[in-house]
């Protein structure tokens, strides 16, 4: 068993990774779920970071792999947007009538956008390096690539699939969606980001639907590589103010 939540799967039965640490005080109900980006895992640095700086804070954190990642079940070529808001669905069921956080980094924040938008058991958002134009990164990331023949960032085992690059297209953006987000929304990005520019962040700020926060971080690239400190007291600041 995982954790107290038991094990995790999807509507599809497949398995969700995940790690999980209890709150300081027993009776705090609170809970903070993590999510990566695109070819990520639940052991990426920068939700590794943002959950211990939660943890210090006394907060409950359950940090997942999407299906097709990291240890989850799942095939990698499956792996989409929309099948990755259908997991963070799965995960909110399994946690039950608790309030929730979702902390996203890179698309992992562009399904928590989408989700939040529409799913009023988020109670407070977080974007890190948010992707937000999904069509434009796939475009600029894999365009040189056949789906379903290349393969992302050189890598053979990162398969580019087809299912993958029409479902980017087919969100396109999240932009629309953000007027939605009537949640306390953290939104923090690297200036030097070369992966998922500032500026998508910036598209989407200023139409947040409620209360928020926007963070540039100087000299900070996608993951936040030497400045995950800085990052991680932002996002604990952010949801131990404003989850309740």
């Amino acid at each position: 068993m995982d954790s107290m939540f038991g094990e995790l799967t999807n509507q599809e039965n497949e398995r969700i990774d995940q790690a999980y640490s209890p709150p300081a005080d027993p009776q705090d109900s609170r809970i903070v779920v993590l999510g990566h980006g695109v070819t990520g895992n639940k052991d990426r640095p920068v939700l590794a970071a943002a959950a211990e700086a939660l943890r210090d804070r006394g907060l409950a954190t359950i940090r997942i792999s999407f299906s097709g990642n990291g240890e989850s079940g799942g095939r990698f070529e499956d792996c989409t947007v929309t099948k990755e808001i259908a997991d963070l669905g799965s995960v909110l069921d399994a946690l039950g009538d608790r309030p929730v956080a979702y902390v996203g980094h890179s698309m992992g924040a562009a399904v928590g956008v989408l989700r939040a938008s529409a799913d009023r058991r988020i109670r407070v958002l977080v974007s890190l390096a948010g992707m937000v134009h999904t069509a434009a990164f796939a475009d600029r990331e894999f365009g040189a690539e056949i789906p379903g023949a290349g393969c992302m960032w050189d890598d053979p085992s990162l398969p580019l699939s087809t299912a993958f690059m029409d479902d980017m297209h087919k969100v396109g953006s999240v932009l629309p969606h953000g007027a939605r987000v009537s949640v306390p929304w953290l939104l923090v990005h690297g200036i030097d980001d070369d992966v998922v520019p500032i500026g998508d962040s910036e598209d989407i700020a200023p139409t947040a639907g409620g209360p928020h926060r926007f963070v540039r971080v100087p000299e900070a690239d996608h993951s936040f590589s030497g400045h995950l400190e800085v990052m991680s007291a932002e996002v604990a600041d952010w949801i131990a103010t404003h989850l309740h």
